[in-house]
């Protein structure tokens, strides 16, 4: 009988423990869920060429860990442009990420890759309802997005842009480009005196750019003397301002530093991670 009695009373000492962990964590999680909004807008990570979907998963993981959202799913472009959806969305989860892949990732038509993004948006729109959504590129991504709006003004069928990230963007364009305009100065308000073909098209969008949406701008300096991020110069990332600061509820930037600031590492970049989480969700 003492035995039974001690065998009975280890298991429920186990069960006990076992239970405080999960109330535990539960807890925990809960408090890093206090610190965001608790909203349906979905925000979709667009990746830069030659790339894919892993491309974001530093930064949506991140945000995962934060606490941010319990829900990230994928968004699948074929080369011909059309979107599925890898996964599905709760009806009442909060803070959705989409990864979205492009599976020709080293197209260079910037009309089309921001008609892929505009797939991409429709799908999420039909199958969820969403009114408003968050957007976040890297490199060839914000090409994609800013395209998108460009070639989308005014459509009230789409949803309305709260929140854009711009990460290691070329607007107007990039080291070794071959018609790439060098020594271009910025004026204070981020016009440059010299533009490239791209950059010219992007002009539109002082006209056109959403009012009620909010813009955050990193970029990187590896600190080297170039005052680029390696593939693209820092004025470039910058001459954004001029397109979209005359018209955005908000517009910042954020220079990021170091080793870690190099094009391609700034999607890896743990500063990045934080400064983006806290500009789309922080409440």
């Amino acid at each position: 009988m003492n035995k039974k009695r001690l065998i009975l009373s280890t298991i429920l000492a186990f069960l006990l423990v076992v239970g405080g962990l999960f109330s535990f964590t539960g807890c925990a999680q809960a408090a890093k869920s206090k610190k965001y909004v608790q909203e349906s807008i979905p925000t979709v990570f667009f990746h830069g060429y030659g790339s894919s979907f892993n491309a974001e998963t530093q930064m949506t993981g991140a945000a995962k860990k934060a606490g941010v959202t319990k829900t990230i799913v994928r968004i699948n472009v074929s080369p011909n442009g059309y979107a599925k959806m890898i996964g599905s969305i709760p009806k009442k989860a909060k803070n959705p990420i989409i990864e979205v892949n492009y599976d020709n990732s080293k197209n260079t038509d910037n009309h089309v890759a921001g008609l892929w993004a505009k797939n991409v948006i429709e799908l999420l729109q039909k199958e969820y309802k969403f009114k408003k959504i968050n957007l976040v590129g890297h490199s060839m991504g914000n090409m994609a997005i800013n395209f998108y709006i460009l070639d989308n003004p005014n459509n009230k069928k789409l949803p309305k842009i709260n929140k854009i990230v711009d990460i290691a963007g070329h607007f107007n364009g990039y080291i070794g480009e071959a018609d790439a305009y060098s020594d271009v100065t910025l004026a204070k308000n981020g016009k440059p005196d010299k533009m490239d073909p791209a950059y010219k098209e992007l002009l539109g969008l002082r006209k056109t750019y959403p009012t009620e949406t909010r813009v955050l701008n990193i970029y990187g300096d590896k600190d080297d003397g170039t005052h680029s991020d390696g593939a693209v110069e820092n004025v470039s990332s910058k001459s954004l301002k001029y397109l979209v600061a005359g018209r955005a509820k908000s517009y910042q930037e954020k220079k990021i530093v170091g080793k870690m600031a190099q094009h391609s590492k700034l999607h890896e970049n743990k500063q990045v991670d934080k400064i983006l989480i806290n500009f789309l969700w922080k409440k």
